[in-house]
């Protein structure tokens, strides 16, 4: 790669890292696998950078690559981990979390619960904020099958969580 189109990407990497970051950690819930499936996702990226044309679909490109990367890493037996009632770490005693802070540690195991293609439906249509047509896109099937999975995903949140987050019984 040339000097300038290694220039190019570390702008677009240092832009854009914590977002996908986030992005994959919200897909798979370990800020470790995150760190792994980013790296996997911008490694990619770079090896294609002189083939991408149009640089303004860098981020749909990504968003496709970290996709598929967390549903392939879900796939591997080495990762199938067993959910337990309880987490064995605990807050300190007497600290109280703010609600913010313990609605998103809820909605985060929630969201471990959730099979991993309705999870990554469920991270681009409601924390990404795409639509349909772009979770489709993202994910290369139909809209229809996005619709499905999204319904699916929900259920499967609305069980995993319980009555822990009331409020999230009106999503649709």
């Amino acid at each position: 790669m040339e000097q300038r189109e290694e220039q190019e990407f570390a702008e677009y990497f240092a832009a854009r890292r914590e977002a996908v970051r986030r992005m994959a950690y919200m897909m798979c819930g370990d800020w470790h696998r995150a760190d792994d499936l980013t790296q996997n996702a911008f490694i990619a990226v770079h090896r294609r950078w002189r083939k991408i044309r149009d640089k303004e679909a860098l981020d749909a490109y990504v968003r496709r690559t970290l996709t598929r990367a967390v549903i392939d890493d879900s796939r591997r037996p080495w990762r199938r981990e067993r959910a337990v009632e309880e987490l064995p770490e605990r807050s300190a005693d007497g600290v109280d979390m703010d609600d913010s802070v313990v609605t998103r540690r809820t909605l985060l195991a929630g969201l471990r619960m959730v099979p991993p293609k309705q999870r990554a439906v469920l991270v681009l249509r409601y924390l990404e904020g795409l639509d349909v047509a772009g979770v489709a896109e993202v994910m290369k099937c139909s809209e229809g099958n996005v619709k499905s999975q999204t319904a699916r995903g929900l259920e499967a949140l609305r069980a995993a969580l319980g009555d822990s987050l009331g409020d999230l019984r009106s999503m649709s």
